[in-house]
């Protein structure tokens, strides 16, 4: 099989790349990781070399590329059913994929206005409306599913929905938005988990800085 490459941006700010590598890292998928940092407001022109939509990530198989994070989760599952990126059962992959999508297509307010940052120092900042809304929508789901489960992640066991929620663990920890007990342990389990430590700490030692994203 032809190895994989994953193009992604900066490990401190890209919350998009951090979705399939986590993925693909927690379940044990070998591939290559190749880091394009933005280098500019608008992100960076070089991403056209290998973006049909000059954004990351993106993922290199042989001459399939695929882009978007979840689509490339996708694939990934398809190429390792064995890895375990979906839930077993066919009900529970069905709600993983919907809560997935939830997290792909809304949750705006948040991500606006909370970029991710793994450096930044805890502190609260003044709130835009609708942040909360969103705050409070996720916190069910993630209450809901690990109930359902008995986690300590949504669906037990790692899988491709806690990595689409993987940067907004981030974004309530840094920007001190949550005190559920419930929602700081399924926070705490993410944060413990190696492929977490190893996206943090290359993070940490990433020299860029990113101003429009420095919070």
């Amino acid at each position: 099989m032809d190895r994989l490459t994953l193009y992604i941006g900066n490990k401190n700010y890209s919350s998009w790349s951090f979705r399939p590598w986590i993925a693909l890292t927690a379940a044990g998928i070998p591939f290559e990781e190749v880091v394009v940092p933005f280098d500019m407001a608008a992100g960076n022109p070089h991403f056209r070399a290998f973006s049909p939509t000059g954004q990351v990530p993106v993922l290199q198989h042989g001459a399939t590329r695929v882009w978007q994070s979840l689509a490339i989760i996708e694939y990934a599952a398809e190429l390792y059913p064995e890895a375990g990126l979906w839930p077993k059962a066919r009900n529970e992959r069905a709600v993983a994929r919907a809560v997935s999508m939830e997290m792909l297509s809304g949750f705006r307010a948040l991500r606006n206005a909370c970029p991710m940052n793994i450096r930044r120092p805890k502190g609260r900042i003044v709130l835009a409306d609708g942040v909360m809304a969103d705050v409070a929508r996720i916190e069910t789901i993630w209450r809901d599913l690990r109930a359902h489960s008995g986690g300590p992640f949504l669906f037990g066991e790692f899988s491709g929905a806690d990595a689409m929620f993987a940067p907004v663990v981030n974004r309530f920890d840094i920007y001190d938005l949550v005190a559920s007990a419930d929602t700081l342990s399924y926070m705490a389990a993410m944060k413990a988990h190696p492929a977490w430590n190893a996206w943090e700490d290359a993070a940490r030692a990433e020299p860029w800085i990113v101003e429009e994203d420095e919070v």
